[in-house]
Order: structure tokens, then sequence, then C-alpha cells
């Protein structure tokens, strides 16, 4: 919970008793590698904070094949847009612990915490802009390029993650991805 209140405060100012608060209404969840946090067509369950471990997010295109779309570490806020159905999965790629919140838990703490959606509403714009920034470079980039800027992006992930995924995160085949991380090394 440490981590999770230590993340907020760079946002914005709470007061003991929020964090009280916020603390009662959190609860702490262990998720196991390959398990998911939430699952495409079905209403995520949980608003979390990853304290630790590597979540990827996924989806299957039309030909039925699994893309990872991106990756998410530690001390990242996981909350879904709006009050639909998830369109990914989010799946663990290592051992995940959580800091989470239900639905209902999150909505207390937004009518009781004066600013509490403008300090949440900063984190998802830094979260968001991160991605696009990682994302954006890659569009016009060549695989060895993308590959450099993935280990320049995410330098606490490359050797925690399978190879298959960060293939399918570029864009490539695995061997493609073997071929160039040999020519680079």
């Amino acid at each position: 919970m440490k981590e999770f209140i230590k993340y907020l405060l760079q946002f914005g100012n709470l007061n003991q008793q929020q964090i009280h608060l916020i603390s009662s209404k959190a609860a702490e969840l262990e998720l196991p590698k390959d398990e998911y946090f939430w699952e495409a067509g079905k209403m995520p369950k949980h608003i979390g904070f990853l304290v630790n471990g590597i979540i990827r997010v996924a989806y299957y295109d039309n030909k039925g094949e699994e893309i990872t779309k991106y990756f998410f570490d530690e001390n990242h806020l996981i909350k879904d847009w709006d009050n639909f159905e998830a369109t990914f999965y989010l799946q663990a790629v290592t051992d995940c612990k959580f800091i989470t919140f239900t639905r209902k838990n999150w909505k207390e703490l937004s009518d009781t915490i004066l600013d509490w959606d403008k300090m949440i509403n900063k984190i998802m714009n830094k979260h968001h802009m991160e991605k696009l920034d990682k994302i954006g470079a890659m569009i016009s980039q060549d695989a060895t390029t993308r590959y450099l800027e993935f280990l320049e992006n995410f330098p606490n992930m490359a050797n925690r993650i399978p190879l298959s995924y960060i293939a399918s995160y570029l864009g490539i085949t695995q061997s493609s991805l073997s071929r160039i991380r040999k020519n680079i090394v």
C-alpha cells in the first residue's frame, strides 16, 4: 500500500484521514504468471495499481492471431476509461502483485476525497502520453530500430518478457527477432 500512496502523492496532496480511507478500501491481489487481470468481453472487476510484475495487453485479430499491444510494469495504475466491458486481455507475464479497488470502493473514494478525480486524471494522462510516445515512434521504423527502441523504452522488462510477446508487440516474427538480437549483440 505504501507504494501506491507514495505514487499518488506525486500527483496531489492527501491528508492522513484520506490515506486511511484509501487504505481501508484497497485489497492486495497476487496474480500468478499467465493469469488474467481483465478478460476481453467481460466487465473488469478491479481497478489495480501494479506494485510488482509485468502485465501485457493483448487481443485477437480477425485471423484469430494473438497480438500484444502493450506492456505495463511496476507503478502503473490500470483503470478502464469507461464502464463498458474490456476490449483487451490483460495477462500477467510474470507473477504480479496489485493493490486493487472494486468499482464501488473506487467510486466512494471519488465521492469522498476532494480532487481525487483530478489526481487520477493526471495519472491517466501521464500514462497515456508515455504510451503514445513509446508506440508513436515505432510506426515508421524498421524492425531493428523498433527492437532497439523497445530496449530503450522498456529497459527493466526485456529480460523478463518471453520473446514471442516482444516479437508480437514489435509486429515481427520470433525468428526475425532472434536474427535481430543476434546481429546487435
